[in-house]
């Protein structure tokens, strides 16, 4: 089990808990390099009732590729992404590896909207590739 301990940029956010991952990825999508203002986002997605948040967020709601709803949570002081919470994913969260105490045991086993990747970057390594989001086995 690991310890999902972290917080915003002004520690005015914080969220604790201590959750097996659902899984690390790095994410190339757009939106991630909008909301982090470089090539992608490396994220831990772990079950909702695992994490406490602790501090006033703000959130933003959008439609995801599948039309259903993702919530961005952030502090509304330093505007830090502390959760993501994509309703395709219902139950779970996903959390940005920056705002983590310790990230240092982070190994991102995928990446996806690969389409969206950058040209110039190349992480190399043997994670599962996919263009877009992986489908659900039904």
């Amino acid at each position: 089990m690991a310890h999902i301990v972290g917080g915003c940029l002004c520690g005015q956010v914080r969220y604790s808990g201590t959750a097996e991952p659902i899984f690390t990825g790095v994410c190339h999508c757009k939106t991630c390099q909008k909301q982090t203002g470089t090539a992608f986002n490396v994220v831990v997605a772990v079950p909702a009732t695992a994490i406490t948040l602790q501090g006033a967020t703000r959130s933003y709601t959008r439609k995801g590729d599948s039309g259903q709803d993702i919530v961005t949570r952030f502090c509304p002081n330093c505007s830090s992404v502390v959760a993501i919470e994509p309703a395709v994913m219902q139950g779970n969260v996903i959390i940005p590896a920056g705002t983590l105490d310790d990230n240092s045991w982070i190994r991102p086993a995928m990446e996806i909207y690969c389409d969206s990747a950058q040209p110039w970057v190349q992480l190399g390594g043997d994670r599962q590739r996919f263009a877009g989001m992986p489908q659900r086995p039904a």
